[in-house]
């Protein structure tokens, strides 16, 4: 067994990245709250180069972004906490600032140092991050619903008109996006529900529809808090989610259902992928049925091979399966509006090749404590409450 219990952790840079992810998701923030109108009336602070930052974009921005680190410090420390109670060498989390995905960032992460040989310790470890971090997004949602501002709100966004106009005259927002005229289609950044999200908006009045929720910093940072939980909780290789299934059903049982797993993922991945390709190669006059569906067979090809470790009549029979099944979906309006997201052939290219879709085999295979059940089987109901198939599209 290979260990490093003498490493040193660098305090210094954990709190640079953590301070450079800070500023990163506060502008990111303030940007996607979009209040430019209320920003630009209000005294600069301090300039950025040319820009100047006022109080009220700092503060959307720091609602934002002090809520989702929030979110990202609870999650890797539940990590963190379990691994030294187990007495498992394991870093302080280190912060990832992104300023150019949108959010500002890509995350935490935390480095064990150590193998962990106890399926227990690994549960406990893997557990923990996901448990603690969705009490925070809960919490964090609840907090972005109870402050919902009234529909004046809007206000502060520049341009806009149409919906200004339609709050103005319904006292309430559309139920589809508005076209703000020019002629082009309107193409709007919509946030998936998810069932959490949805049963919580029940119960509160002025909520955005999801084409307009990522202007409501608090929100979005829970929003984004329960999607990092089901990120994390995916039933595959050696994310959180995969750790915890491994423990409860076993090797064998964890192969089976991760592999069913991401061929569901696959499936939503390819309908999305046909209903955005045929358009796309009919605009520049390629025959579209066929390239798209050539393409199509062979991504599926080259990641059902991985999948089932280049076994040709399982990689055979996935591929047919997943074509059939795709050309059904995409005939399906129902089944493209709810299911289809090609992004997910991006998130299962990661799993294939860097997570890996099977868990590796743990030396001490100890049976679960009902306690850890019970525990393993919330965090699939959470899971559950906090998946969505369509998390961020254009549409």
């Amino acid at each position: 067994m290979r260990t490093t219990r003498g490493f040193k952790d660098r305090y210094w840079l954990h709190a640079l990245l953590f301070l450079l992810t800070l500023a990163s998701t506060v502008l990111s923030g303030a940007e996607m709250a979009g209040r430019y109108l209320i920003y630009d009336a209000a005294p600069a602070l301090f300039y950025i180069g040319p820009v100047p930052i006022s109080g009220p974009f700092l503060l959307d921005g720091l609602r934002f972004g002090g809520s989702l680190l929030l979110f990202l410090t609870v999650h890797e420390f539940g990590h963190y906490v379990a691994a030294r109670l187990h007495r498992v060498a394991v870093s302080l989390p280190y912060y990832i600032p992104f300023p150019f995905n949108g959010i500002g960032t890509f995350g935490a992460v935390i480095r064990i140092r150590e193998q962990v040989p106890s399926l227990r310790k690994l549960f406990d470890i893997g557990i923990a991050g996901p448990l603690a971090g969705f009490v925070v997004a809960f919490g964090v949602l609840l907090v972005g619903f109870l402050t919902l501002p009234d529909l004046s709100y809007v206000d502060g966004f520049p341009g806009h008109d149409a919906l200004k106009e339609w709050i103005l005259r319904y006292q309430a927002f559309p139920a589809s996006p508005l076209s703000e005229g020019g002629g082009d289609e309107l193409m709007t950044l919509t946030i998936g529900t998810t069932p959490l999200y949805w049963i919580l908006s029940q119960f509160f009045q002025d909520v955005p529809p999801m084409w307009e929720m990522y202007h409501y910093p608090i929100l979005f940072a829970g929003w984004l808090g329960l999607f990092f939980t089901a990120l994390n909780l995916l039933p595959v290789g050696q994310l959180d989610g995969g750790h915890i299934l491994y423990a409860l059903v076993g090797p064998i049982w964890h192969r089976r259902i991760a592999r069913a797993f991401v061929l569901v993922l696959l499936w939503s991945g390819s309908i999305g992928f046909i209903t955005e390709i045929e358009p796309a190669l009919a605009y520049w006059d390629v025959p579209a049925g066929q390239a798209s569906w050539l393409a199509l067979s062979l991504i599926l090809f080259l990641y059902a091979r991985r999948i089932f470790n280049r076994n040709g009549i399982h990689t055979g029979a996935a591929v047919l399966g997943l074509t059939i099944a795709t050309a059904l979906g995409v005939n399906s309006a129902w089944i493209v509006d709810v299911f289809a997201y090609s992004g997910w052939l991006i998130w299962c290219l990661l799993i294939i090749l860097l997570i890996r879709v099977e868990h590796p085999p743990v030396v001490f295979m100890e049976p679960l404590t009902p306690r850890r059940k019970a525990m393993a089987i919330c965090s699939l109901v959470i899971f559950a409450l906090c998946f969505s198939f369509k998390p961020l599209y254009i549409g």
